[in-house]
């Protein structure tokens, strides 16, 4: 019989948008291998061709997990796009663009940013337009689409109130391919528990983020909350995707990462029923 401690150790995927920020992408995935993550993500990878991107990713032996779609311009107050009325052709071409840069480098995720909309009139319809636009290509491309609740209190105007609100609008659109991305950071940042939020919504929870809590940098580093501990709650809720690892490092990336070599020692892993071996 195997049993909990038999089951696979929980699995970390570097975010490539905060961490070794002085390096190019390519790179990048380098050192996230060289560190000992199962995989990476970005913010937005596009500068870099997706065939050299892909060829990094092979070199390291690593999948990319998800991107976002580009934030619009962010020196003007934007922060997405698929919500804002009178935008959709810019927030489709970043749809598009996000999509056809998943399917030529693997990843299978794509987060699509609804951006600063929370008191615009007819945003909701904007957004639920929008992405029927993105499943029904990402469908032919074979990638998932992820929506994220980031807390209004850092992003002040943010589409989405929490995740239940995400949640419903998904069941709401029926989109198959139209999923939740779970960050803890967010989650505890407005006030709730990552546990109880993906107890509710485990249905829909395709990727989860996390990072220090409340400084936003390494887990555990500012001896805030144990996030490491969240992880593992969810995933003994049965989640055994990638955990993406969304945090600000405090100083240099890699003298930073003593709580990945602490998982990776202690053997943290997923808890499940034990099955017939």
């Amino acid at each position: 019989m195997t049993f909990a401690s038999q089951t696979p150790r929980l699995r970390f995927s570097a975010n490539l948008g905060f961490l070794w920020p002085e390096l190019p992408l390519t790179e990048r995935i380098a050192r996230a291998a060289a560190a000992g993550f199962d995989a990476v993500e970005c913010h937005y990878p596009f500068d870099t061709p997706p065939a050299e991107t892909r060829r990094a990713l092979e070199a390291a032996g690593l999948t990319m997990v998800s991107l976002n779609t580009s934030p619009g311009d962010l020196e003007k107050g934007e922060f997405g796009l698929a919500a804002l009325p009178g935008q959709e052709n810019r927030a489709r071409a970043a749809i598009d663009q996000a999509i056809r840069y998943a399917a030529q480098t693997g990843c299978g995720h794509v987060h699509v940013l609804a951006g600063l909309a929370a008191n615009l009139p007819g945003a909701a319809e904007t957004l639920r337009r929008n992405l029927d636009h993105a499943s029904r290509l990402a469908s032919q491309a074979g990638v998932t689409i992820l929506l994220e609740a980031i807390n209004r209190l850092d992003a002040p105007g943010c589409f989405w109130r929490d995740e239940t609100h995400v949640a419903g609008f998904v069941r709401e659109g029926g989109w198959e391919n139209v999923r939740l991305m779970l960050d803890c950071y967010h989650t505890l940042r407005r006030g709730g528990d990552p546990f109880e939020v993906h107890g509710r919504h485990a249905d829909l929870v395709a990727h989860v983020q996390f990072a220090g809590f409340p400084g936003r940098a390494e887990p555990n580093g500012d001896q805030g909350r144990d996030v490491i501990a969240d992880l593992s709650r969810i995933a003994a809720n049965g989640y055994l995707g990638f955990f993406g690892a969304e945090y600000r490092p405090s100083g240099d990336t890699d003298a930073g990462l003593g709580w990945l070599a602490a998982c990776q020692a202690s053997g943290v892993r997923h808890v499940g029923r034990p099955s017939m071996a």
